[in-house]
Order: C-alpha cells, then structure tokens, then sequence
C-alpha cells in the first residue's frame, strides 16, 4: 500500500476512514524500520499515541486541517516535555515547559507530533551529525542528508512522517530537501512567527516546511503561518516571466556540470509550458561579509552562556568570529539595504527567479562535528552557496526536485525565489510555479528500499 501524503491521512481521519491512532502507530513503526538513518532525536512513541487518540475524541476533528497527520519537529524550537538539545553537549537536558507558537498552530490543527529531529550542534552548519550521531541520505546512506534540518529531510525522505518541520538561516530548509528529493519552502519575514534561538541569527532564520509533495508543504506553511488561503495552489493562470540563473556566486564555487543540466532541463520544461524563460547574469553580492558576519554572529549569540568546553571546536571558532563581527561593526544595515535595492531592480522584469540549490552533491555522511572549521566552511560554501543570499534578504524561496545525479547517486534540484508581497503573495507564487513544476517533471516521493506501507 502506498504511503498517503499528509492531505490525504489529514482527510481519511476527518473523514472517519482512518484513526489519528492507527496513522499514528503506523508512523511509528516506519520510524523504527528506519532507525538507521539516524533521522530522530527523540521519539515520542507513548505520548504521540496518547495524543493521537486526544485528536480522534475531539469534536471538531472534521474540521481540522492536520487531523491526525503525523510530524517531526526539528530539536531548535521547543516542545512541551521534551528537551531541546539543538545538537549540543552544552544544551540543558531539562524538558521545555511550553510549544513553541508554530507546535501549538500544529498541534491545535489537529498534527500528532510523533518526535524530534536531529541537527548539527547550534544549526551551524549543512551536514547534520553531532555527539548524538550523524545522519544520513536516504537516497545514498554514504552521503549526508543536508543541514541544518537534515533529520526532518531524513524522516520524509524515508517515509518516516509525510512531512516535517523545519528552519532555514543560510539555506537550512532548502540544502536538506536538495539533497534528500524533497520539496522545502522557506518563507519570507513575517508570514511565519520565528523564536528560533535568541535573535534568529539577527533574522535571517524562518521556520518553514519539507515534504514528498507541493500539496503537503503548502498545507503545512499555511497552518504555521495561520494563512488557509496557502493551502491551496493552482498552476499559474497566466504566463510567467522567469529569469534562469546558472552562475557562481563565489570565485570559490564551481557548477557540477549534472547540478546544471538539472536547471537546464527545467528551464526547458517551463518554456514549453508556455512561460517567458531568460538566461541571466544575476547581480551577486561580491562582498561575502555582510551575511558571513550576521551568520557569525547569529552563533555567538545562541552560545552564550553555554560551555564552551562542550562546544564543538567548529562551532568555537565560529562563534569566537561573531564576537568579532560584532566589536568590528560588521552588522551594519546600509550594506543590506544596498544589496536589496539592487535585487529589487533586477525583479522589476521578472516574477521569478530560477537557480540550482546546490552547486555540488551532498558530502559523504563523515564526522564533520570532529573535524576543523575551515574544511566545515569551505565543504559548504562549495556545495551550497546558492540559498543564503535569500536569509540575507528576507524573501521567500524554495527547492524542488529536479532530477538525478547518476554519479553521486543523489536527487538534483533547483531553487525558487520570488519577492516578497503583502500577504504572502510571493510564497503563492512559488507555490503556483512548484505545483506546475510537480506536474510536469513529477519526482517520486519515498527514497528506494524505504516502505512506502
């Protein structure tokens, strides 16, 4: 039998076919087939259970968007009873005494969250292993399934959840579901509520949604963001100007020639599609010190007060450069302000902008946590340096499926980028384009050699 997307498990409980319990008890059971992969902190099997059966009592269970459907929440935000390690040694063990706003949204819509997905110490970087382990791509388990939220990718990939929470600060929705085949939307500012960390690294961070289909992450976003609206895309109604962007933005980054074709091959599809579809030089920053500094910095801050000594040695160094940023006046706004100015004017003639998500396949899954912080920095600036640019900013992206790596045996994918507008327009759009996309290049949804029953 074949796994039910979260729209569908959400509408067979409303409906009285299926039980919140039994979606419930068969999610668990794919999470232990899938212990392997390392995608889960924390497993909640009695409470999720006990929870489960809470949904099948209520009395407006028919009217809840998320009845019943089972989820992953990544181990930055808190859930109520449960620790909150963010990948760290140095982290209080104790249970949070309350959800994080985005959980409550969940939980009130119905979800059961069934446990919490691991990370990379603080979130810093885009593989996830730590002290508690690493994780792996379902796809190919010798390379890693991304970061930061490479367990909430992991458990979607594997069939584990039909979707799963995630957030995103220099790329950490859109790297996972890159590497893992997976459609992940990170939205603009101020659609969906933040608290991630102490300052979401100075705002750069957005909780967003992974999932095996459009349809899954547009219902997920909408209840996190309280918009219903969301949760409905169609394909655009009217021809699209699309603006197709294959250059570097580093002198450090270099195209795998399959990561290209993957944008190459999609661009086609959307011009016989009958959209307006331009190859383009796009206006990178040259100047890398405004983002590396807030991402710096975002680190200090979310370690202070913690040990140092339990820290990773990475992550030190990290957060020893963002006390630096900060004495150094490396945070000021005016050099933002201009890069914004300058994107804005590029969008002028387009509604859409197309990259690939990422410029190389996945590293191999090693211990990236006991390894220094310039072979961690350089790893991830040459394999994903397309998504920051957008954290930077504030606007919406996202990144879908596109394709096979035949070599690195590994999922290709490209990236949306729409401006933002009032109300979530922008996020619409690349909604509107993804569903379109899902349509005419459809992908499959489970990772070979997971059970989709």
């Amino acid at each position: 039998m074949t796994l039910p997307t979260a729209v569908e498990s959400a509408a067979a409980v409303r409906s009285g076919a299926l039980t919140a319990v039994d979606a419930t008890r068969a999610a668990l059971a794919r999470i232990e087939r899938g212990t392997g992969l390392g995608a889960f902190q924390v497993v909640r099997a009695e409470k999720a259970l006990a929870e489960a059966a809470e949904v099948d009592a209520r009395i407006d269970r028919p009217l809840l968007p998320l009845a019943g459907v089972p989820i992953a929440i990544k181990d930055n935000i808190p859930v109520a009873g449960e620790p909150m390690r963010d990948g760290s040694a140095a982290t209080d063990s104790a249970a949070q005494s309350a959800d994080h706003e985005i959980v409550a949204r969940l939980r009130a819509a119905g979800a059961v969250v069934v446990g919490i997905t691991r990370v990379p110490e603080l979130c810093v970087f885009g593989t996830t292993d730590s002290v508690y382990g690493t994780t792996r791509n379902p796809w190919n388990v010798k390379r890693t399934s991304g970061g930061s939220s490479g367990g909430s990718a992991a458990a979607v990939a594997s069939g584990q959840v039909p979707f799963a929470h995630g957030n995103d600060g220099m790329g950490s929705v859109r790297i996972p579901a890159a590497n893992c085949g997976l459609f992940g939307i990170k939205p603009g500012s101020g659609l969906v509520p933040q608290g991630i960390g102490v300052d979401a690294w100075l705002g750069m961070s957005e909780n967003g949604a992974l999932a095996t289909t459009v349809a899954d992450a547009a219902l997920l976003l909408s209840v996190m963001a309280g918009r219903p609206e969301l949760a409905f895309p169609v394909i655009p109604s009217r021809p699209l100007r699309i603006a197709i962007a294959a250059g570097e933005p580093s002198a450090l980054v270099s195209l795998d020639p399959e990561w290209r074709r993957g944008l190459v091959e999609t661009a086609a599809a959307l011009r016989a599609a009958g959209h307006s579809v331009n190859d383009v030089t796009f206006p990178y920053d040259p100047n890398p010190l405004p983002l590396l500094a807030r991402w710096f910095a975002g680190t200090a801050t979310d370690a202070e007060g913690l040990d140092p000594a339990k820290l990773e040695r990475r992550v030190r160094v990290h957060a020893r450069l963002g006390r630096l940023a900060r004495r150094t006046g490396l945070l000021k706004a005016a050099p933002v302000d201009r890069l914004r100015a300058t994107v804005h004017k590029f969008f002028a003639d387009y509604d859409l902008l197309l990259t690939p998500t990422l410029a190389q396949p996945g590293p191999l899954a090693e211990n990236w946590h006991e390894r220094g912080w310039w072979a961690n920095i350089l790893s991830n600036i040459r394999y994903a340096p397309y998504p920051s640019t957008w954290n930077l900013l504030g606007w919406p992206a996202a990144s879908i499926p596109a394709g096979w790596h035949a070599t690195a045996q590994v999922p290709l994918a490209v990236q949306i980028v729409a401006e933002p507008q009032p109300d979530g327009a922008g996020e619409a759009l690349i909604l509107s384009l993804a569903t379109q996309l899902e349509q005419l290049c459809p992908w499959p949804r489970i990772a070979p050699g997971f059970s989709e029953s």
